[in-house]
């Protein structure tokens, strides 16, 4: 049988008074591992600097700061205690919007025309006119046998068999029609207007969207948003460097 024995000291001037005695069992509680500080890394849209900075300027050494603004890539980057390892960095990019992505409008993505009669039925929420949306729907639901039947109707009236197949295709595409979509991810909806184009090989064709308009405006956007964005940081952190790339 143990037993276990404590060693209890008592002041000189103890007047006799109960004295508590606290026994703990256990091991110690051991000390954590040292752990290294988390370098911090954000990415986000064009204003993800502005919204940092704006809530931490007053923590920043501006004169160990930098941002590089690179337009190509419609992107800025800024780096705080850019001397050091674990620095932090926070990126914005002006991405171009979901729907621009999946509408394929201005790339080279190509569409059948029964998909994309599918596509714009799913979407009709992003169109100007819901009848263009109707309309359009229903010739490209048609597509194939309407262009076939106007081919079979001409072979019957000139004897040519498919040097025209192109006119054909053409002919039954309507000329364009207008979106209301957002051209960067986190904007606002821009009304666009979008043609179809035909790509004829054989008989086959694919259809592919394309919009000046939207190339346009997305130019001018690129650097009217990146000026502002530049513009908004000097006024609350002017000390920080900004190099463009």
């Amino acid at each position: 049988m143990s037993e276990n024995k404590i060693n209890l000291v008592v002041p000189k001037d103890y007047n006799g008074a109960p004295i508590e005695v606290v026994l703990r069992e256990g091991k110690a509680a051991v000390a954590l591992d040292p752990k290294e500080p988390v370098r911090v890394v954000i990415s986000g849209t064009i204003d993800a600097l502005y919204r940092w900075i704006e809530k931490r300027v007053e923590l920043i050494d501006q004169k160990k700061a930098n941002i590089i603004v690179n337009r190509d890539r419609m992107a800025m980057s800024l780096s705080i205690n850019e001397t050091d390892y674990y620095q932090t960095k926070i990126s914005g990019v002006l991405q171009e919007s979901k729907e621009m992505v999946e509408f394929g409008i201005n790339t080279e993505k190509k569409w059948e025309p029964f998909k994309l009669s599918q596509f714009f039925k799913m979407h009709r929420a992003f169109f100007k006119d819901k009848s263009e949306n109707m309309m359009l729907v229903s010739t490209l639901k048609n597509f194939k046998a309407k262009v076939n039947q106007d081919i079979e109707r001409s072979k019957e009236e000139n004897g040519n068999k498919t040097d025209n197949y192109s006119q054909v295709v053409d002919s039954n595409l309507p000329k364009s029609f207008k979106l209301n979509i957002p051209l960067f991810k986190g904007f606002d909806c821009e009304e666009i207007e979008v043609e179809i184009y035909a790509d004829v090989d054989g008989r086959e064709v694919s259809l592919s969207l394309v919009s000046a308009g939207a190339n346009e405006a997305i130019e001018e956007y690129k650097n009217t948003v990146i000026d502002e964005q530049i513009e908004a940081i000097k006024t609350i952190a002017p000390d920080i460097v900004i190099i463009e790339v």
